[in-house]
């Protein structure tokens, strides 16, 4: 019985330390991927999109990059369509990883839908589709909101445009889902962010000078980062930590100003968020159209018929 209940304690301590080990690694050496999409919805559980219309992603992206979206101009309900998200960015470039070497970009988005549309089932995805959204995994910003979704990271060489399977809702079977034209939001990203949510810099990001002086001294770090030191004009120091990745752009005996870069920026990616429309269509109202369409077209050809009816009457009075 003893001996049982050692090799439970032996475990438990065993798991409880692996679980610590792995958060904390993620806080100590946190990895490049974990920008997004987990911290922005640490950083804002209920809803991406803040009252202003800025989506909390840039928060700690910085950059502003372009990103676009296509849709449907119009939808019927209870169909399936494409919602691409596209992500454009020079692929010869790279990023400084977390431990400060050149690695590839990883790109995310997040796809704001109306309420009521939501990620097709996999039944209802047709075979086409299912062949551009192959490996792709969509995962619900929050409980209970289907209809914001969120993608990534992903390898940016391989899905600078990303498909989203989206399923229209039927008014029908739903009477809080109204026809009529909605908004559409949409988020991408490229690569690592320059601020954490903590409120720390990343070493993605540009460093300034802590306070005004001359450098005295610039020295490597163990960990491959820099650090400076900072004479001030009283003779007391400041020094100033660059993890690795980001390099000086000062040099021993240069003056700086508090406030004033010193490494470069090695940033290379960016956020960029858009907006678009999408019309929940109601189908009684296409059929109604085609109908008036075809009525329009028979008495276009009645009227010219009777046109040429009235013209051969005329011909035959005048020849009479």
């Amino acid at each position: 019985m003893k001996t049982a209940f050692k090799v439970l304690t032996r475990g438990a301590i065993a798991a409880i330390a692996a679980i610590a080990l792995l958060i904390g690694g993620d806080f100590v050496a946190p990895q490049a991927a974990m920008a997004y999409p987990f911290w922005a919805q640490q950083v804002a559980p209920a809803t991406p999109r803040e009252a202003t219309g800025r989506i909390v992603c840039a928060n700690c992206h910085l950059a502003k990059k372009e990103t676009l979206v296509e849709v449907p101009q119009s939808v019927l309900p209870d169909t399936v369509f494409e919602a691409v998200v596209k992500i454009p960015y020079d692929t010869s470039v790279q990023q400084v990883t977390g431990t400060g070497e050149p690695g590839p970009l990883n790109v995310g988005a997040v796809l704001m839908l109306p309420e009521g549309f939501k990620i097709a089932p996999e039944d209802r995805i047709p075979e086409e589709l299912k062949e551009k959204t192959e490996g792709l995994f969509y995962q619900s910003y929050a409980e209970g909101q289907d209809n914001v979704v969120i993608v990534g990271p992903l390898p940016g060489d391989q899905y600078q445009e990303i498909v989203f399977p989206v399923l229209s809702p039927n008014p029908a079977e739903d009477k809080a889902i109204k026809f009529g034209k909605y908004a559409v939001h949409v988020g991408g990203n490229r690569g690592r962010g320059q601020v954490y949510p903590t409120g720390d810099k990343s070493n993605n990001t540009v460093f300034n000078a802590s306070a005004a002086g001359t450098i005295g001294a610039i020295g490597k770090t163990d960990d491959g980062g820099y650090l400076v030191t900072i004479i001030k004009e009283d003779g007391s120091t400041a020094e100033d930590a660059i993890p690795a990745g980001p390099q000086p752009i000062v040099k021993e005996g240069d003056v700086v100003a508090a406030g004033q870069a010193i490494t470069n920026d090695p940033n290379v990616g960016g956020f960029g968020q858009t907006d678009t429309e999408i019309v929940l269509q109601d189908p009684n109202r296409v059929l109604g159209l085609l109908a008036l369409f075809v009525a329009v077209m028979i008495t276009q050809i009645l009227l010219v018929l009777k046109k040429k009816q009235v013209e051969k009457v005329q011909a035959a009075e005048m020849n009479f």
